[in-house]
């Protein structure tokens, strides 16, 4: 089983970081304390990372045969870009700090996201090795 449809979302989520990090780097450079491009960055940083992990998901579900597993963290590293990325994007152009309880629960879903992928792999192999 494959799913592709992960693979899409890492692309776009992809373009996005590369998008967003240009944005940055040309046309935040100027309007933001350094801190806060700092920030920003660190959302970009961490989307690209995520967006690699989605592609993985992707390619891993057609050698594990662990659905349910991969499904969820795939639905946990798109939930974790949205929730951690997109609230430090806004945090740093808006400067509302309230988005700070936000950031947390992105992080989590991203934590949650890796240890179902481990799982994923551990349980496969030791299908497959009995």
């Amino acid at each position: 089983m494959m799913f592709p449809r992960y693979a899409a979302y890492g692309a776009i989520h992809a373009l996005l970081a590369v998008a967003l990090g240009a944005f940055a780097a040309h046309g935040l450079e100027d309007k933001l304390s350094a801190d806060y491009l700092a920030v920003f960055e660190t959302g970009v940083r961490y989307q690209m990372y995520h967006a690699i992990g989605l592609f993985l998901l992707s390619l891993l579900a057609g050698k594990l045969n662990e659905p349910r597993r991969l499904l969820l963290a795939g639905r946990l590293m798109h939930a974790g870009i949205i929730l951690f990325s997109g609230s430090l994007y806004v945090l740093s152009l808006t400067g509302f700090s309230k988005l700070g309880i936000i950031t947390p629960i992105g992080g989590v879903a991203f934590i949650a996201a890796w240890a179902l992928t481990a799982a994923a792999a551990w349980g496969s192999q030791k299908r497959n090795s009995a």
